[in-house]
Parts: structure tokens; sequence; C-alpha cells
């Protein structure tokens, strides 16, 4: 169970006057004093640096034969295979970071190589083979003649895997900013920024960073060559930075805000126009325009993340950043959003999952959360053990025993860095496999190290890491984490916290305030969104949504708006708390810290226009407000799935049940009759059979049969009568019914009865595969969530339940960060 979140207010320096009225020059329409106390504290405290800061023009980036000699190494070997014409490997990483960069060597590269025969890329797939070099990769490359493999993102460590590939004839460039080997690995060159001193404007560049700087170098070496401007690379680079946190100060801030500039600017343009349409059509998806980074953290970054969670090969993605083929990019980019939509239900089945494990830990006696399961999916660990990490202040660790493959055995890692030989392991032992991410400053990356005789393979960063343990060392790490950790603490009790940066009223809350802090823009890791604390405050018009997705579809994520109110205003302001219930927004005075946001979703239809809007983080009562108080009795769920005739006399002491007999398709439904069953203090009995489902195409024709002849009969048709024969729901008929209407038909709604007529004159067959294809896409999608609520088991289910329960009885309540941000934030 989270603990109580400990608040802290950042050390107000009153900078000075001076120096305000410097800043007010960036903000006219308002004082400038809330952003000079933020600039102030973030170590901003000259005019050279705020104009270096806040205006990209007279920032003077750095050149990127800053890296020295290894960057003039890699530049001759590139050279030198222009001049041999030899073939070129991109190798590459499959998160957001790892794609943008192989996508800004595809595009960098490729024009100085030809695509395709001279230039190829290789990325591996995140579910057999993990991060980093790997040798049977290699081989296939060797097969195709490749004599140079470029890496991004990822290669540092790879010794083994380096030495294998120069056996082979094949030399290797590592461009990565991953942790650096003990000693030079024998490459023709390494290009990352940790070789650099700490303060140097490189040192924090991420993985596409480093790429893009390659491609800098090589066009100032060879100028007459490119086609295409350097500049058109800058929109990727955004994205991978953004995507990735690292710190956005030095180059990485200067990137950030001339790629978003980029990024904005194609996206303005007509559809059929833009540079990179499989960006656009991912903007449009998650409802952003790509001014703001939280458009990329929130919207692009997750959704491109997300295809090799889910299906392990991400190569597409680098086709679907860089072509130019509109419709190829628009049908990539809806297997991205289903794959970020089974990401979310995933995480969220996971969550619950870790939910129900933390509650039998002592956390008074842990210092590192340690968890396991044999059916975790790997590719979503990461996710929620960030999650867990920031509810619980303690750095955590997620392991999946699942069974792993021969082919993950022995494999490079950019995580997985310490690897044990593979020759000397000729059969794969029983492993576990997982990711570890940490808060509160604890070097998790040194914590696992230090641990390494007990695992096989390690790797990663201060606050992430990923890591690979024999099943049977599990018991003996975790104890040997926890009391290194113990012993460095010294006594120190680990607790999360959440500091805000300033102190103010609703009355400041508004465009003014906004306009002004915008200038920290980009956020990110180093200069976070500033988070404000509005004291003795009290919420109005609360009232919960249900957010749908681009295709009308629910999806499992709901959100509390009100207006928020205190005594400076005489009017609430609007503000929005995700993935929470009205009843969890105290009915008394409280505190509350929020960050401030302007909301630029518009539908006519529905009167929504953009406005500004705050985003509630955390919520505590006043000294003085009563506390809640929920209720603790979960054992009130029955599972009668898959019984014969759960309404029979067998079941008659539980005849005061509830009984759900629909098979759900997302949480929300279930949770509704959770609640019923709650208020009305019955049992709920989940009493639905495993789905007999027919072929998506089947159900399609069966829906044209019935329409034919319901037109030919000119008979009537309630919408009960249609979902019962077709077994899908109302959302997904919608579609069915559009799809209907484009050859030809006519639906009418009358008097509770559709009537379906045709007529050939309104046939439009042109739209028709489109909406087809969208009725087909609804229909597996409903499957697919049926059959997962067919076989969940019960202990999720009250995972979920507990961890509603214990949402509603916290005084605190967090909005679920990164990735699992809803639609509006995360898509």
């Amino acid at each position: 169970m989270p603990e109580k979140q400990q608040w802290t207010i950042a050390t107000t320096e009153q900078p000075p006057e001076k120096f305000i009225q410097a800043v007010k020059q960036y903000t006219p329409a308002s004082s400038g004093l809330y952003a000079a106390q933020l600039l102030w504290q973030r170590g901003i405290k000259d005019n050279q640096q705020l104009a270096a800061f806040v205006n990209h023009k007279t920032y003077q980036p750095a050149s990127p034969f800053e890296f020295g000699q290894e960057m003039h190494l890699a530049i001759a070997r590139l050279q030198q295979v222009y001049n041999n014409k030899e073939k070129i490997a991109i190798w590459g990483d499959f998160d957001a970071d790892g794609i943008t960069a192989t996508s800004v060597l595809w595009d960098g590269l490729g024009e100085f190589f030809v695509q395709n025969t001279q230039l190829i890329y290789y990325i591996p797939n995140r579910l057999k083979e993990s991060h980093g070099l790997n040798n049977q990769g290699i081989d296939n490359l060797a097969k195709q003649g490749c004599k140079l493999i470029v890496t991004c993102d990822t290669g540092s460590t790879n010794i083994d895997e380096i030495v294998y590939a120069k056996q082979l004839g094949i030399d290797v460039i590592v461009t990565d900013h991953h942790t650096l080997p003990a000693e030079r690995p024998p490459v023709a060159a390494i290009i990352n920024p940790r070789y650099l001193p700490r303060e140097h404007q490189l040192f924090h560049l991420s993985g596409v960073a480093v790429a893009y700087k390659l491609v800098e170098a090589l066009y100032q070496k060879m100028p007459n060559v490119p086609q295409h401007p350097l500049e058109d690379l800058l929109d990727l680079v955004a994205v991978g930075l953004i995507a990735d946190l690292v710190q956005l100060s030095g180059d990485c801030r200067y990137l950030a805000q001339v790629g978003i500039q980029r990024l904005q600017e194609d996206f303005k343009q007509p559809a059929a126009a833009r540079r990179r349409p499989g960006v656009g059509r991912l903007l449009e998806l998650c409802q952003k325009s790509g001014d703001r980074p939280t458009d990329i953290s929130f919207g692009l970054g997750p959704r491109i993340n997300a295809v090799s969670r889910i299906q392990g090969d991400a190569s597409f993605c680098v086709e679907l950043l860089t072509s130019r083929d509109a419709k190829r990019c628009n049908e990539l980019a809806e297997v991205t959003e289903l794959a970020n939509a089974r990401r979310k239900s995933l995480q969220k089945d996971v969550q619950a999952q870790v939910t129900q494990k933390l509650t039998q830990l002592d956390l008074s006696t842990t210092s590192v959360i340690v968890l396991e399961d044999a059916q975790w999916p790997a590719g979503v660990l990461g996710l929620v053990a960030g999650q867990v990490a920031q509810e619980t202040g303690r750095p955590t660790i997620l392991l999946s025993t699942e069974g792993l493959g021969s082919r993950e055995w022995g494999m490079g890692n950019r995580e997985d860095s310490t690897p044990t030989p593979y020759s000397l392991l000729p059969t794969p032992p029983s492993l576990a496999r997982g990711s570890a991410r940490s808060v509160n400053s604890v070097d998790l990356y040194q914590l696992v190290k230090d641990q390494a005789h007990l695992l096989h393979r390690f790797g990663g960063h201060p606050f992430a890491a990923g890591l690979s343990l024999p099943i049977e060392n599990i018991p003996l790490f975790t104890a040997a984490i926890n009391q290194q950790l113990r012993q460095s603490l010294g006594g120190t009790t680990l607790t999360p916290t959440l500091q805000a940066d300033l102190t103010l009223t609703v009355a400041d809350l508004g465009k003014e305030l906004f306009l002004e802090l915008k200038l920290l823009e980009p956020c990110g890791m180093g200069n976070p969104v500033p988070k404000l604390l509005i004291q003795n405050c009290w919420f109005e018009n609360t009232w919960n949504r249900n957010i749908r997705d681009s295709k009308g579809k629910e999806v499992k994520y709901i959100k509390t708006e009100f207006k928020i109110r205190d005594d400076s205003s005489k009017v609430g302001f609007p503000g929005i708390w995700w993935g929470h219930y009205r009843d969890e927004v105290p009915q008394s005075r409280c505190d509350v810290i929020v960050e401030l946001d302007y909301n630029s979703y518009a539908d006519t239809n529905k009167g929504i226009k953009p406005h500004y809007e705050v985003r509630l983080l955390a919520v505590r009562p006043c000294a003085n407000a009563a506390e809640f108080t929920s209720t603790n009795n979960l054992d009130f769920i029955l599972d009668w799935r898959n019984l014969s005739n759960p309404k029979s006399s067998e079941f008659k002491t539980h005849n005061s049940a509830l009984i759900l007999e629909d098979c759900p398709t997302n949480w929300d439904d279930l949770r509704a009759w959770l609640r019923r069953s709650l208020y009305n203090n019955q049992q709920l009995a989940i009493a639905w059979s495993k789905p007999n489902q027919q072929p998506p195409n089947q159900i399609w024709l069966t829906l044209v049969g019935i329409a034919k002849y319901l037109s030919r009969t000119n008979q009537p048709v309630t919408r009960v009568q249609l979902l019962e024969k077709l077994g899908i729901r109302d959302q997904t008929l919608f579609w069915g019914i559009k799809a209907l209407k484009y050859l030809g038909f006519t639906v009418k709604l009358q008097d509770r009865y559709l009537q379906i007529s045709w007529d050939a004159i309104n046939n439009s067959e042109n739209h028709a595969d489109e909406a087809i294809s969208q009725f087909l896409a609804a229909i597996q999608e409903e499957q697919f969530q049926q059959q997962y609520f067919a076989e969940v088991p019960l202990s999720t289910i009250m995972a979920i339940v507990r961890s509603q329960e214990l949402k509603v009885s916290s005084i605190v309540g967090w909005v679920e960060r990164s990735e699992t941000l809803p639609p509006v934030f995360n898509g």
C-alpha cells in the first residue's frame, strides 16, 4: 500500500530586482516574478544565461567535433565507405530514443548512401533479443555483405559482440549515451558524451542527439553531397530527446527547442504536404499539435514505445517516422495506436497484481522493493516499476520469471551489459528478467552493479536499469540489495515526496501565468514542469467523464473534472484529475499541488473550446479538515464464470447477489458494476462465459446479410436484436452502421426501431473500404478485450478493486505519470 506522501516546498530566494526586470522583457503581459523565482531556483542567475536559456537563437550549440578524435575517426571511416561503396548497417534500439536515432541515421546517412541497397537498418526484437548487439544479428548482417555497423543508442559495453563482428570483417562505430566500458572497445570509433566532462554542454545528449551529431559532422565534411537540409532531422531529434527523459540543458535544450518548432511547422501543413505524415497522423490520434513538450512525452513517445512492448519487433516504426507515403503511414499509425491501447491494458493488469503483492510487504522494513511473477509480460515492467517507485518512495525491481528461449540467452544487451560468455553456458538456466526504477536520488545502477555476482546481465543508469538473473538467486539478491541500501542510508527512512515550486492562489491562475511559466519550456529532467501549491481551497462542480479514443471506443480511463476555488476568487478555475472518480475529491477545504496547462482540444459539436486548466497531482486535507473513510470489505466478488446456469437453485445461498452475465470489454464497465454492488451492499457474481467469437469478416457479412433482408422486407429491428445477433457492443455496431451507409444503406431510428433501406444513389464504395476496416478493427479490439476478461484471474480483479478502494481512502491522490497518462496526455 502506498505510504502517505510527504510534501516539500522549494527553497525560495527572492531574485534581485534587476533579474526580475530582465525576465519581464520576455513576459511583457505579466510581472515575470514567478518565472524569475523559478529560473533563479534552477541556477539561471545572469542575463547571458537567461538569454541562452530562453531564446535558442542566442545559444551557441557545440560543434560535433567537440567529441574530439573519436568523431574524426568515425567520419574518416564513413568517408572510406562512401569512396569504396561498401555496405553499412544501422543497428538501432527499440525504445523511442532508439527508434528516432535509427530514423535520424536512416534519413541522414541516406543522403550519402543509397537506402535499402548500400544502407540498411536492424532493430532487435524487444521480447526475443532485448537491447544491444548480438551475434545472431551480426551473422545476418555479415551474410548481407555489410562492412560497417553504426550503432545508435546502444553498443558501448558490447565488447564481445564487437570483437565477434571484427572477426567477420565488420567494423563498428558506436554512437551511444549509456554506461561506458572499463576500457575503450576495439571499434572504429565510439561517440559517447559520457567521455566528456559532466559540465560540458553535450554531456546529457540522448541517443538520438548523438546520432544527429554524427550526421552533422558528415554534413560539414561532405557539404556538397546532401540534397536535403540537416535541419529536416531536428523534429525527430526533439521527439527522441523528450521521450527519453534526459536532462534538457545545454545542447539538449537547444535541440529540443528548435526541433519542437520544426515539428509544429510540419504539422500545420495540409496532411498531403507534410514531410513526416506518420508523425502528423500520430499527433492527430492523440489530439495534439506538436507545439508542446507534453505532446511528445505523453503522446508520441508512449505510442512509439508501445510497439516493441506489445509486438517485440518495432522495425516498422522507422518507416512510420521517415516515409513520405501518407497512406502507408496512416496504416502504420493505426497499428501503433492499437499497440498503445493494448499496452495500457497489460500495464493496468500488472499494476493491479503488483498492488496486491505490495499489501503483503512490510514497507517499514523494506528499502528496495523486489517482486516477481511468472505471468508478468517483461515489456511493461519498467513502466509499472516507475509507478511503484514514485508511490512508495523506494527503488523498485519487478521481475518476470516466465520462460526465456535460447535466443535471449547470451544476447548482448544495453541494460544487461555484463554478460557471462555464451560459450561457457551451453544450457540456458531458468532466468528471471526485469526492470528497475529509482527515486529519491538513490543510485540504482550502483546498487544493482554491486550484486553482479548474483546476476546474469545488468545495465542502465542511476534511475533506471535492466537485469536478468537465475531464478534461484532472487531471494539472495533481494536480501543483499536491501541490506546494502539500508547500510548506505544509515537509518534514514525513504518516503514518497512531492516538491512544490511555488505557492500561489486561484486568482493567480490563468493565461498570464501560463505564458509566463511557458518561458521555462521545454521542461524535463533538471527543469521540471512547475508544480504549484494552492492552500485552503475547495472543489466545486465535480463530475466524471469517460475518455474515448479517436475511433470512438471507450478506453480504460476516466477523469474527474472540477472547478477549484479559494478565498482569492469568486469564480472557480477549471481542472482535471486523471484516473480518479468524483467521490475521491474532498468535500472540505484542502491543499493541492497542481500543474497549469493549456488544453488545445476543441470540438464544436460538443461545445468544447481550448482553455486553460490545472492538472491535479496531489491533494491533502487542511489541518481542520475531516478525514476520508472507505469500506475495506472487499470479499464480495463471486467467480461464477463458465458455469452452465448461474441462476439455478445451486446458487440459492447467494440469491441476493448481483449477477453480471455480459463479459465486459474494459475495466470501467466492470468497475461500474462493482460500485453498484457496493452501493446496494450486495455481492457481485461475475457469471459470464468464455465468448464464442466469430471471425470479424463473418460478422461483417452477417451484418450485410441482415441489412439486405431488412431492406427487402421493410421489417424494423431493435438495436438489442442486432447486438445479440452479431455478438458485439454498441460502439462497434456504430462503426458497422457507418460502413453500411457507405454501401448505400440508409439507417433511421423510428420509435426505438431501426429502419434499414437501400438506395443505390447513396452508394460510396470509395470510402467503404476504410469504414469496413474500422468496423473490423473495432471487432478485433472488442474480442481481444472479451478474451482477456474471460480469463483474467479473480486475484487481478480483486487487486483492481482494492487499488480503487485504497485510492478512495488515501488522502493523497497521484496522477498516473509517464506512459500511464490517459489519452489527452498519453493517448
